[in-house]
């Protein structure tokens, strides 16, 4: 049996690495537990609905019942896990969460493989196939995340940022424009600001070439997340420019940003964009 590592290190596309501790059996059994609950739960209120109609589709009844929590079983993995970050009731429940293996933005496509494949995990009862994958597999992955390329992990709640050493350096021309930090805020995700910020603290530790880099790269995509003014960006070098951002994005409003874009009426127009 291969050794299950109990922390997987992802590399996203940027070159930041993020470490994520494994989900174990007991919380993803129990995760499954909650979701089946709300699937029978719902499953019981649609089959009140058949009844109604029993009498007219006597037949076809049951067929319509096994194919109502069929459809909830699988419509409910999918959706939840497509449109809530990987994560359904059971999962948010007990911390847990499905990412990509490659720390790519989860897909869809993934979301419906996992959940389709989940028919074959659950062979011949009780997740007997998925638990011997999970078992077997380094990574803990059943047949659907082996296929679908994803993992299921456990979430940390995560305390406020020390800022000191990643706020800017000077003066932040950024908080001039109340459109644009209000915009970033908007734009820029929860993933990216955290690769942002790494990248800030990690700084000092990266080659000289290698921080040239990635700096570059990170103020290339942020500039396409926010359409920034050039009065603000003007002499700002990218590094410069990761660190305005990140800044903004970790830092509570100033009075000039918390009075709203009254009076600005260039970036009140860019901000209706």
């Amino acid at each position: 049996m291969a050794e299950r590592a109990a922390v997987v290190e992802v590399r996203t596309p940027e070159g930041v690495v993020f470490a994520w501790p494994l989900a174990g059996p007991v919380a993803r059994f129990l995760a499954v537990a909650i979701d089946t609950a709300v699937i029978l739960a719902a499953g019981g209120l649609g089959s009140r609905l058949l009844v109604g109609v029993a009498p007219l589709l006597a037949d076809a009844a049951t067929a319509l019942t096994i194919l109502l929590y069929f459809a909830l079983w699988m419509g409910y993995g999918i959706l939840l896990e497509g449109w809530n970050r990987g994560q359904t009731l059971g999962k948010r429940a007990l911390g847990l969460r499905v990412i990509d293996i490659d720390g790519l933005r989860l897909g869809l496509g993934q979301v419906v493989v996992r959940n389709l494949l989940r028919a074959v995990d659950l062979l011949p009862g009780l997740y007997g196939v998925g638990g011997a994958a999970c078992l077997l597999s380094p990574l803990g992955q059943r047949l659907g995340d082996i296929a679908a390329g994803t993992l299921v992990v456990r979430t940390r709640r995560t305390r406020a940022p020390d800022l000191t050493q990643a706020a800017a350096p000077s003066f932040n021309t950024l908080r001039e424009h109340p459109a644009l930090v209000a915009r970033l805020r908007r734009n820029v995700s929860a993933r990216e600001a955290a690769i942002a910020l790494d990248a800030v603290l990690r700084r000092d530790r990266l080659e000289p070439r290698a921080r040239v880099a990635l700096f570059r790269d990170i103020a290339t995509h942020l500039r396409g997340v926010a359409r920034f003014p050039e009065a603000a960006v003007a002499a700002l070098p990218d590094e410069q420019l990761v660190r305005a951002v990140v800044d903004v994005l970790f830092t509570r409003p100033g009075p000039r940003e918390s009075a709203g874009n009254e009076g600005n009426g260039e970036d009140a127009e860019t901000l209706k964009c």
